[in-house]
């Protein structure tokens, strides 16, 4: 592909390709954009299904480097809900053609690893929850207890056998989730963390879990695959996470040493969830995934939880580029990368890949077109020239979560 030919002001580094190959710890991607692990809904038995390699093929046919299965859980009761994976010998096979399929595309696969805490659904998993420190959940009334002692060694051991069977069944790297209000994102944050011992209190020991399992997992797998991690940059809370902690939090595990990459996030699944979407509050039509008394409730009190945000192209970069000026190492942009000019934006502002959800949920192929769009421009054919998602932002694919993951408009029956 020509390079650019405009240079770059002096004592500043030429943008990256967006599209040229690029090292991800120890593998090699085809280029810089990443499908960001979101729900796919289409793991009935809790094992992957024909439609989740379907759905994931389709994804790396469309010219994404690294594609992330979403969600496997290192515990039966460290899921959201009972229809997720959860790693274990019976999901072996089926995580092998999975992967198998991805690498026939061109592409990477990433399995997301982790425990959802007290975002779990204890009614539906048929085990309690667990978290930090007791907290009830808004969505099914029930309240996780405070993790003992065990139940912390079980998990992050759990993190590390996840990790070694992503990596036995194919997988290229794997995505430890320490976000959006899960186990170890709860432990992160002062307002849903109220320990008392080592694990509470300071941010030091707040940040003991995160910083404990990427170490674990490191350790369990070496540099046969990548290792990366999805951190909260801020819970949109008042006195939730914020950005000046996960700031610091970063740089401790920068300086560990443990991990590939850290994609920032944002937002809280139990108390601000539209903090990471941005765009339209689906509230009626997330109300109708619920059964009564609760879809009457969300119906009522909604907006309140589901608050709105306005939508604009790399919404997340204000706060992530504290983050870049602060590390060095590589991070993954998220929010708002939806055509050429956003994803511009994310090379020319300094990271090192770019994370992709609803876009690709509405058109698996749109990175192809983007690179096709750049090709066009660098070769004066089409100067400018821009392929863009037509998604609008209206957030109802959120819902679908609880039935098979998909853009309602243009797949508007289930």
């Amino acid at each position: 592909m020509p390079e650019p030919t405009s240079a770059p002001p002096p004592g500043r580094p030429a943008p990256r390709d967006a599209f040229a190959p690029a090292r991800l710890g120890p593998l090699t991607l085809r280029n810089r954009i990443v499908k960001a692990a979101t729900f796919e809904g289409r793991t009935p038995e809790a094992l992957v299904s024909d439609e989740l390699v379907a759905f994931h093929r389709e994804v790396a046919a469309g010219g994404v480097a690294l594609t992330t299965v979403a969600y496997c859980a290192v515990a039966p009761e460290g899921r959201t809900e009972r229809r997720q994976i959860h790693m274990r010998p019976e999901a072996l096979p089926g995580l092998r053609r999975l992967a198998a399929a991805v690498h026939e595309e061109g592409a990477a696969a990433s399995a997301q690893i982790g425990h959802a805490g007290p975002v779990a659904d204890a009614r539906s998993n048929r085990a309690e929850a667990v978290a930090a420190s007791r907290r009830r959940s808004p969505l099914t009334g029930l309240a996780a207890r405070a993790a003992t002692e065990a139940d912390i060694a079980r998990i992050v051991t759990g993190h590390a056998d996840a990790a070694e069977m992503a990596a036995e069944a194919g997988f290229d790297a794997v995505e430890c989730h320490f976000g959006h209000g899960y186990f170890v994102s709860s432990f992160l944050s002062p307002k849903s963390n109220r320990r008392q011992d080592e694990w509470g209190g300071t941010l030091e020991n707040r940040a003991r879990l995160a910083r404990l399992v990427a170490r674990t997992v490191r350790e369990r797998v070496g540099r046969r695959i990548a290792v990366t991690a999805k951190l909260n940059m801020e819970d949109g809370v008042r006195g939730g996470f914020s950005v000046e902690e996960s700031v610091r939090v970063a740089r401790m595990l920068q300086d560990d040493g443990h991990l590939d990459a850290l994609e920032l996030t944002a937002g809280s699944s139990l108390a601000n969830p539209m903090y990471l979407f941005h765009g339209d509050a689906p509230v009626r039509e997330f109300a109708t995934a619920f059964p009564q008394p609760l879809r009457l409730g969300i119906r009522v009190f909604g907006r309140l939880f589901l608050r709105t945000y306005p939508y604009e192209d790399c919404y997340l970069l204000p706060q992530a580029r504290r983050f870049r000026a602060a590390l060095d190492m590589p991070l993954i942009l998220l929010g708002g990368i939806t055509g050429n000019a956003a994803l511009g934006t994310a090379m020319d502002e300094g990271f090192e890949f770019a994370a992709m959800g609803r876009a690709l949920l509405m058109e698996p192929a749109l990175v192809s077109r983007m690179r096709d769009a750049q090709l066009a421009s660098h070769q004066a054919e089409s100067p400018g020239a821009e392929a863009r998602s037509a998604c609008i932002h209206c957030n109802k694919c959120m819902p679908t979560i609880y039935s098979r993951s998909r853009c309602v408009v243009v797949d508007p029956i289930a």
